[in-house]
C-alpha cells in the first residue's frame, strides 16, 4: 500500500518563501495525478495544486496562482510546493495526495491516499 510522507512544514515570515516535499513509498503503480490540500485553522479542507503525474500539468487555486509551484520528480516518486510570497492566509496543515482514477482534480473524495499533513505557519 502506497504510504506519503510530506515534510518542509515550518514557521516563515510574510513574504518569504518554503518548499514542501511529499515522498511517497511503497507504490506499485504510477498516480493519475498527485495533488496538495490543506486546511486552515478552524476551516475544511481546500484544493491548493495538484499536477498530472506523467504528463506534467499543474492547476492551481485562484489563491496560490502566480505564487505556488507544483513539480515532481518521477525517479524520486516525490511531490513538491514550492511557496513564493507566502501571507497570513497561507497558514494551514498541508496534505499532499494521490489518486488512480482523478476526473476532476479538485475533488477530496477521488484521491486514494493522503500523507499525515505538515503545518505551514506566516508570521505577519
Amino acid at each position: 500500500q502506497e504510504q506519503l510522507l510530506e515534510s518542509g512544514g515550518g514557521l516563515v515570515q510574510d513574504g518569504g518563501s518554503l518548499r514542501l516535499s511529499c515522498a511517497a513509498s511503497g507504490r506499485t503503480k504510477n498516480p493519475i495525478a498527485m495533488a496538495w490540500f490543506r486546511r486552515p485553522p478552524g476551516k475544511e479542507l481546500e484544493f491548493v495544486a495538484a499536477i498530472s503525474w506523467l504528463g506534467g500539468n499543474g492547476w492551481y487555486a485562484v489563491a496560490v496562482e502566480g505564487r505556488f509551484t507544483i513539480s515532481r520528480d518521477i525517479a524520486k516518486n516525490t511531490l513538491y510546493l514550492q511557496m513564493n510570497n507566502v501571507n497570513p492566509s497561507d497558514t494551514a496543515a498541508y496534505y499532499c495526495a494521490s489518486g488512480q482514477n482523478i476526473k476532476v482534480v479538485t475533488t477530496i473524495e477521488q484521491y486514494d491516499s493522503w500523507g499525515q499533513g505538515t503545518q505551514v505557519t506566516v508570521s505577519s
